[in-house]
């Protein structure tokens, strides 16, 4: 076994040349598991492999490289807690060892005694934003990271853009300012916007959660979660499309009873607007039925 100091000096070592540690089978056992111990290990387990398709391995690694990043980079840094890595390809031992078959999953080594249930992240609760994790390792470590980011240049890139279209069309129309007073186009914007915030796209950016959920034992992929405390990625936007399918329903209905049209088109676009708030509607609930488990009703979809 080796003794405490070699250890600490061994992952101080690792952690200056790469803030997350790539650990196999036999450092996880020495380093780890073994005894003796006085710092705690964040170790994510996953599989990055290209062959392994896991799309949230990597969105999750990207969030877990920040949050390393950030401790190490800290003027706080300490040999008080660690964070590592387990790829299956390198560690299919370790996986065996503590019978996990799912990944990415976040499990916090303390430093002493074995992990309890809460050293075990919910990741399908919390997402697996940089800022959460931070949280999940302050409540089991005692240690405060601040998370710092790169920085992202692609809003303020977009508003330049965005700006320079509409000098560009003030420019090109002269004095002709009228199409900013067009209620059709504000009304088109108003409603993108309402849209996507209604379907969770703020809460995706806060939680950060997966795009979707696959099965590790059967292979399939589940793009609605079964709880009403979380949600997917896909999930937002299938619950943007539902909405969208409605509200062009009911805009359908209102042209065709407000509209200066023969019969004919306005009963072809009543029965078309009908036909599209019945459905996106019926599979709306047929969501909400799914995270609200007891839910008695529905529509035409069970």
């Amino acid at each position: 076994q080796m003794v405490l100091s070699e250890k600490v000096n061994q992952l101080m070592e690792w952690a200056s040349k790469r803030s997350v540690i790539r650990m196999n089978g036999d450092k996880f056992r020495r380093l780890v598991k073994a005894p003796p111990r006085n710092y705690s290990v964040i170790v994510m387990f996953t599989a990055l492999q290209p062959h392994r398709q896991c799309v949230v391995c990597k969105q999750a690694d990207e969030e877990y490289q920040i949050l390393a990043n950030s401790w190490r980079y800290s003027s706080a840094f300490t040999n008080k807690i660690f964070f590592a890595m387990v790829d299956f390809d390198e560690g299919s031992d370790v996986f065996q060892m503590l019978n996990m078959n799912s990944a990415p999953t976040f499990i916090n080594f303390p430093a002493k005694g074995k992990p309890k249930r809460g050293d075990t992240y919910e990741l399908q609760v919390r997402g697996f934003a940089a800022e959460q994790l931070a949280r999940w390792v302050a409540d089991r470590t005692d240690v405060n990271i601040r998370v710092i980011r790169p920085p992202n240049y692609a809003g303020p890139l977009m508003l330049g853009l965005l700006l320079a279209i509409i000098g560009g069309l003030v420019y090109l129309r002269g004095s002709n300012l009228d199409f900013l007073y067009n209620k059709t186009g504000w009304a088109f914007a108003a409603l993108c916007f309402v849209l996507a915030m209604t379907s969770g796209q703020m809460w995706n950016h806060i939680r950060g959660p997966p795009y979707a959920h696959k099965n590790p034992h059967t292979g399939q992929v589940n793009y609605i979660h079964g709880s009403s405390q979380a949600q997917f990625v896909a999930e937002t936007h299938i619950v943007l499309l539902f909405n969208g399918g409605v509200t062009l329903g009911m805009v359908l209905l209102h042209e065709a009873a407000t509209s200066d049209m023969d019969v004919g088109k306005r009963k072809i676009m009543c029965i078309a607007g009908i036909g599209l708030v019945v459905l996106f509607f019926s599979w709306l609930l047929s969501v909400f039925k799914s995270k609200y488990h007891g839910y008695p009703y529905r529509y035409v979809f069970s």
